[in-house]
């Protein structure tokens, strides 16, 4: 516009009337232009808003289909586990029950699919899956580089090492030179071991496998001196070898491991469901809802409350679902309490939840709230 009314002054200093005129229609179209611009650009951004609003390709395939696409691990007992009839169970499983419930009305609408450490990634930036719930650990190069986006946190660990209780190891402070450590291929374990070996100066020799079973039977057959992976990991497949009681997880934590659900990127209605479906249970156990109070609470004087069960508010619209969704969730699946004592305390796993708690009652489980 100063390039404009510096000619349009020279212009009226040399008294041309006719340029001069059309250049202040010129002037105006440029108004107008920039005005239609500046609308074209907020119809758009409204436009935008208004379609990403409740519209998820992933949720219209999975209520298309008819079933929740979940990744789960080849088998860890309290986390993903298949009985010998094909029933899947365990937290990370109840997460996908979660979604299905939410989206499907169904809690057992989910296709389970079976992945290794290293296939699982693959599987879902590829489309075979659209939740992958395999105890996986959330760090930045795979939340920033492989077109992942991590959704939460239903799992706090650490890394530890189990070794046999006749080796007279007590503490990772035992470890000698030419240790062979079992491991699975295609992990963070496998970096933190590197990390924790090469820190203190100690030559090991790795054995490490695709499959988690495989690790397990090379452990078991004394192929390696110390098996090493999350300690819930440690505490689950202990339960599978020949003598459980003939073997002990070491005190040490080597590292952080937050567990969670993972969605594909650039979808982000299908990420806020998967998301807040975990986050209902965990501020349903806090508020005290559960799978056998759920329908009762509807009239409970606590607002917070009256959201969770649908009962106030319209939080559902947000995803594209209905306002019974967390609802759903809780009555057929259950808070996270319940989850963790059904799948993990109950089987004596790891009967005591540790940072897993509630933040009320000394851990660090904490979720934003519903509202």
């Amino acid at each position: 516009m100063d390039i404009q009314n510096s000619v349009l002054n020279y212009l009226l200093t040399n008294k041309n009337k006719r340029i001069i005129t059309m250049f202040k229609h010129i002037k105006k179209l440029f108004t107008v232009i920039a005005a239609l611009s500046l609308l074209f650009v907020y119809a758009c951004d409204q436009g935008g808003g208004q379609q990403s609003k409740g519209k998820s390709k992933t949720l219209k395939n999975t209520q298309k289909k008819g079933f929740v696409r979940c990744g789960v691990s080849q088998g860890l007992p309290g986390f993903s586990n298949a009985d010998a009839s094909g029933n899947w169970s365990g937290v990370d499983v109840d997460v996908c029950r979660a979604v299905a419930a939410a989206v499907l009305g169904d809690a057992s609408k989910v296709k389970y699919t079976p992945l290794s450490a290293k296939e699982r990634f693959t599987a879902l930036t590829s489309g075979e899956i659209d939740i992958l719930s395999r105890n996986t650990t959330w760090t930045l190069s795979r939340d920033a580089d492989i077109g992942l986006t991590f959704v939460g946190v239903n799992f706090y660990d650490g890394q530890g090492f189990m070794v046999r209780k006749g080796s007279g190891m007590t503490s990772v402070n035992d470890f000698k030179d030419g240790i062979s450590a079992c491991t699975n291929i295609g992990t963070t374990t496998e970096l933190n071991m590197r990390d924790f070996f090469n820190s203190r100066g100690i030559s090991y020799e790795p054995v490490a496998f695709e499959k988690a079973d495989e690790v397990v039977a090379a452990y078991d057959s004394g192929r390696c001196d110390t098996y090493t992976t999350d300690k819930s990991g440690l505490a689950a497949q202990r339960t599978k070898m020949s003598n459980p009681d003939d073997h002990i997880v070491l005190p040490e934590t080597i590292s952080k491991e937050p567990l969670g659900p993972v969605v594909r990127q650039g979808d982000s209605v299908w990420e806020d469901i998967v998301r807040w479906s975990l986050n209902v249970m965990i501020e349903a156990e806090e508020y005290g809802v559960n799978s056998g109070n759920a329908d009762s609470m509807k009239t409970s004087d606590n607002p917070a409350i009256k959201r969770l069960v649908g009962a106030e508010g319209e939080l559902g619209a947000a995803f594209g679902l209905d306002n019974e969704w967390s609802l759903r969730i809780i009555k057929q699946v259950g808070n996270y309490g319940e989850s963790y004592k059904r799948n993990i305390a109950d089987t004596g796993i790891l009967p005591d939840r540790g940072p897993n708690q509630l933040w009320t009652k000394g851990g660090i489980l904490y979720v934003p709230p519903a509202r």
